[in-house]
């Protein structure tokens, strides 16, 4: 095992031994490449460079107690991909392709899987991208799909605790009817002036509204939405929205719980009526929210007093954690095992 300070990791960039590699060309996929390099070399004129043909993924690889790797919920990523490339019209990846090398990257880093206990996991980044050279706007003939690995810790520097958070009227994410459920490259881009904003005014991220009449929430920053309302589990329903696999799991989760689960359209109002509201997604898993400031309407709303997550948002995240980690029984069947 490297020696890292395991416990104090930053959730950033950091070298590991090798990535995986294939590439998209003459109408089939290539076999899969081992690299030692962090470079990619690719043609000035890629369309990844001036159409935006990029999608990548989330993932990560657990250590558990018992010193076996898992995986969470690999195949809905390689089948999220899938419904990316199809949307932007990058040729098909298939889901062995896919499920093979994040396998084959885990395995090659396995040194750099964080211990059972540190609070800290070995994210897995998926990048696909169209490397043909075009000067026309068309779709790419030639494409790499690569994937690299990295030790991180918490997304945000407080782990599991309650940030605040702003809603933004100023921006919008992504439009109703165009790239918001694909997980590419220029939504993260559109997302970065509000964030800024948000940063500069003391807040961990933004709260979006529908781009068509900002009566209702959309995302919370790169997150999914939730709320709970009684013995509800309320989340978003827009066609702006990436389907987050968290929120996904969580939705499954709270039912199990015995909760009701409704997805929908959340007017802003409605931000009065949860008794605890969150952001979800595979990098901080659940982010409480303590407070969501509406700078427009000089207006505020709490959701908790005692600085604290509230005890549906800690019980969701001790319980898919638990899942991921193995501490849990896997009665859905999420988990991969890697050797």
């Amino acid at each position: 095992m490297k020696n890292i300070d395991w416990k104090h990791l930053p959730f950033q960039y950091s070298k590991t031994d090798y990535n995986v590699r294939s590439y998209f060309q003459d109408g089939k996929w290539g076999e899969l490449e081992v690299s030692q390099s962090e470079y990619v070399e690719i043609h000035m004129a890629s369309t990844c460079l001036h159409y935006g043909q990029e999608i990548f993924e989330g993932l990560k690889a657990y250590k558990g107690k018992d010193e076996k790797i898992r995986l969470f919920r690999v195949d809905e990523n390689a089948k999220r991909m899938r419904r990316s490339a199809k949307g932007i019209l990058m040729p098909d990846i298939p889901e062995d392709l896919f499920i093979e090398a994040v396998h084959k990257a885990v395995t090659l880093n396995k040194e750099y899987i964080p211990p059972y206990g540190t609070g800290a996991t070995l994210y897995i980044r998926p990048l696909y991208i169209g490397v043909g050279a075009e000067v026309g706007v068309k779709p790419t003939k030639k494409a790499l799909f690569l994937i690299f690995v990295t030790p991180v810790g918490p997304y945000f520097r407080d782990g599991f605790n309650p940030v605040d958070i702003m809603i933004c009227r100023d921006y919008d994410r992504a439009a109703p009817l165009g790239t918001g459920t694909y997980k590419v490259g220029g939504n993260y881009a559109a997302s970065l002036a509000s964030l800024q904003a948000a940063h500069d005014n003391g807040f961990a991220t933004t709260l979006y509204l529908d781009a068509r009449e900002k009566k209702y929430i959309d995302e919370a920053g790169p997150a999914n939405f939730f709320g709970i309302k009684g013995n509800t589990y309320v989340t978003p329903e827009s066609t702006s929205i990436l389907p987050s696999i968290t929120n996904m799991s969580l939705m499954q989760i709270a039912k199990d719980m015995g909760m009701k689960v409704e997805r929908r359209k959340i007017p802003i109002e409605e931000l009065e009526e949860f008794s605890e509201v969150g952001a979800c997604g595979t990098a901080a898993v659940i982010t409480p929210i303590r407070k969501i400031v509406d700078p427009d309407k000089n207006k505020f709303y709490n959701y908790t007093t005692d600085n604290k997550p509230g005890p549906v948002s800690t019980k969701l995240y001790n319980t898919i954690t638990a899942i991921q980690f193995g501490d849990e029984p896997d009665k859905h069947n999420w988990i991969t095992m890697i050797d």
